[in-house]
């Protein structure tokens, strides 16, 4: 089953503008899927981010979450409650000046009984680590861990799908791949749908499927596999292909026999060290 749904959406933020930020888009996701959104700054990745949560809506075409139209403002609860979203800079997501109150501040706004938001807030912390912090002060900690806190404030709401948009920008290597074990295990574990917003290539090598927009489309979409063997169509819209991806393509171009299509290093190595052994067998 699909969670969300693009019908046709044109999108710009101005009525005058040209050309659109989302040009005719028709796409979907099926529930537990992982898809990573890559692009340019201004390929309009992050504004198709913002149309799937309904802060904002199109001019044209319709987006449906999990059957409920964006554009129709008795879904518009249901829509955000279904699909929430990580923003880059974790300290604008942050109210409260407690771990365990920030996590709990969705659920007191929309009336949940005490004994339900303890339960919940419990439960979210322990799933993203941050049990040891509940009663920490957010500023006190690193920009992973407020990452966290956020997708914990997240998770105690139910979600179905959850949003990053560009939710690594700001992190040090470190604080990277905390929040990125959090998703991969959100989506292996507790089959949410996860969709990536990254300009970090190696982040989308571990994703079910890619998207790569350019000028407000979609131009490449398929799985990691498909869409990074196609080096020289990704450099022709400016961006750079993961660095074991690259390493092959220039080896390939030196004259050995190479694929492109390779998914991770352990992957790469292991393809290596096989060539490496069977030359050595034959000498």
């Amino acid at each position: 089953m699909e969670i969300v749904k693009f019908d046709g959406v044109h999108f710009k933020y101005d009525e005058a503008e040209l050309p659109w930020i989302i040009n005719d888009s028709s796409v979907s996701f099926a529930k537990g899927s992982f898809v990573a959104v890559i692009g340019r700054n201004g390929s309009g990745k992050s504004t198709f981010a913002r149309l799937i949560n309904a802060l904002l809506k199109p001019q044209e075409g319709k987006i449906f979450v999990d059957g409920n139209d964006t554009s129709d403002p008795a879904f518009l609860w249901e829509v955000r409650r279904k699909a929430g979203m990580v923003f880059q800079n974790p300290d604008n997501q942050i109210v409260c000046t407690v771990v365990e109150e920030d996590v709990a501040f969705g659920l007191e706004n929309i009336g949940i009984e005490s004994a339900k938001i303890r339960k919940r807030v419990t439960e979210a912390l322990e799933t993203v680590g941050l049990t040891e912090f509940k009663n920490a002060m957010p500023h006190t900690l690193s920009g992973g861990q407020k990452q966290r806190v956020a997708i914990a404030g997240l998770l105690a709401m139910r979600p179905e799908c959850i949003i990053f948009d560009e939710a690594t920008a700001m992190l040090d290597p470190i604080g990277r791949q905390e929040m990125l074990d959090v998703v991969h295990r959100l989506n292996g574990e507790e089959g949410l749908t996860v969709i990536l917003i990254t300009h970090h290539m190696n982040e989308a090598m571990d994703a079910d499927r890619v998207l790569i927009f350019d000028e407000g489309k979609i131009v490449i979409d398929g799985t990691p596999r498909e869409v990074f063997s196609n080096v020289e169509e990704i450099r022709e819209i400016g961006l750079d292909v993961p660095q074991v991806v690259e390493l092959f393509y220039e080896l390939k171009k030196e004259g050995i026999d190479l694929p492109l299509n390779i998914n991770n290093k352990s992957e790469a190595v292991q393809f290596i060290c096989d060539i490496i052994e069977n030359r050595e067998t034959v000498i």
